[in-house]
C-alpha cells in the first residue's frame, strides 16, 4: 500500500492548517502543504444535487454564514456561502471547495485522508461519488478512506478494493463500536485511533494483526514526541508545522 510508505510517521494536517486558517478550505490546505505536512484530513459530504463537498459538519451554521443540511443544498448554494469570516474576517470569503476542486489543486503533490461521513446505510451514494473522484485522478495510491461507521467502509471495500481504509475508533463511542466489534465487516488496512488510546501494547497490537496506527489529533510537543517514538504510521494535527519541525529534530 503506496499511503504508508514511509520511515517515520506521516505528518496528516486535520482539516488542513486549522489552528491557523479556516478548517476544510483550499487556503487552509495550502498552508498545510506550505508547512510541511505530509497530506490533509478531510470530510466529505455529498449535496443534494450529488457532488462530494469538503466540509466537516452536516450543519452549516458553525462554519459558514449559512444554515441548514449540507444534504438540502445544491452545489451552487453551497459556493454562495462564506466559509471563512467565521475563523477570522481576513478569512472572508473563502468558499466551501469541491472534492475536485482540492484534487485539481493539489493533484499527487498530497496524500488524502478522506473521511466518509456516511452514517446512515441509504448513504451508499457518498461512498460511489467520492470513489469515482478517486478513480478520475488516479490518486487510489495517496488516498486513505477512513470513517466511523463499518458499513461505509464495507462499501468502499465493495466498491474499489484498490483504495485502503482505516476505521476511526475513538472512547466516547459506543462500547461496540469503541472495541471495533464489526471491524470484520470491513477489511481495513489501518486504525485511526485517538491519542488517548494509543500506548506501546495497541501499538504492537495493531503491528501483529496487520494494521497501520493513524493517531488523532495530537497538537502538544510532547504528545506527538511520544507517538512518534511509539513509532505510528502517522499523526493527525491541527499544528503541521510544529510536526514538521519534531521530525526533522528525530523527536528527540
Amino acid at each position: 500500500m503506496d499511503f504508508f510508505r514511509s520511515d517515520r510517521p506521516l505528518n496528516l494536517a486535520h482539516r488542513g492548517a486549522s489552528r491557523i486558517a479556516p478548517e476544510n478550505t483550499l487556503r487552509a490546505f495550502r498552508l498545510a502543504m506550505e508547512l510541511g505536512a505530509d497530506g490533509l484530513e478531510l470530510d466529505v459530504h455529498l449535496s443534494r444535487d450529488g457532488i462530494p463537498v469538503v466540509l466537516h459538519d452536516a450543519d452549516l451554521r458553525r462554519t459558514t454564514d449559512g444554515s441548514g443540511w449540507v444534504w438540502e443544498k445544491t452545489v451552487a448554494e453551497l459556493k454562495a456561502l462564506d466559509a471563512g469570516a467565521w475563523k477570522d474576517p481576513r478569512f472572508a470569503g473563502e468558499r466551501i471547495p469541491t472534492l475536485d476542486e482540492v484534487f485539481e489543486a493539489f493533484g499527487d503533490r498530497a496524500l488524502y485522508n478522506i473521511e466518509l461521513k456516511a452514517f446512515t446505510p441509504w448513504r451508499v451514494g457518498w461512498v460511489r461519488a467520492v470513489v469515482e473522484r478517486v478513480r478520475r485522478y488516479g490518486l487510489a495510491g495517496r488516498v486513505l478512506l477512513s470513517s466511523f461507521n463499518p458499513l461505509a467502509l464495507r462499501w468502499a471495500w465493495r466498491l474499489a478494493p484498490e483504495i485502503p481504509r482505516g476505521l476511526l475508533i475513538g472512547p466516547e463511542l459506543p462500547l461496540p463500536l469503541r472495541r471495533a466489534w464489526f471491524a470484520f465487516l470491513a477489511p481495513h488496512q489501518a486504525r485511526h485511533l485517538h491519542v488517548q488510546m494509543i500506548d506501546e501494547g495497541t501499538v504492537l497490537w495493531c503491528r501483529r494483526n496487520g494494521y497501520a496506527v493513524v493517531a488523532w489529533t495530537a497538537n502538544e510537543t510532547e504528545e506527538m514526541r511520544r507517538l512518534i517514538q511509539l513509532g505510528v504510521a502517522a499523526i493527525i494535527t491541527d499544528e503541521p508545522d510544529r510536526l514538521t519541525r519534531l521530525l526533522a529534530e528525530g523527536s528527540m
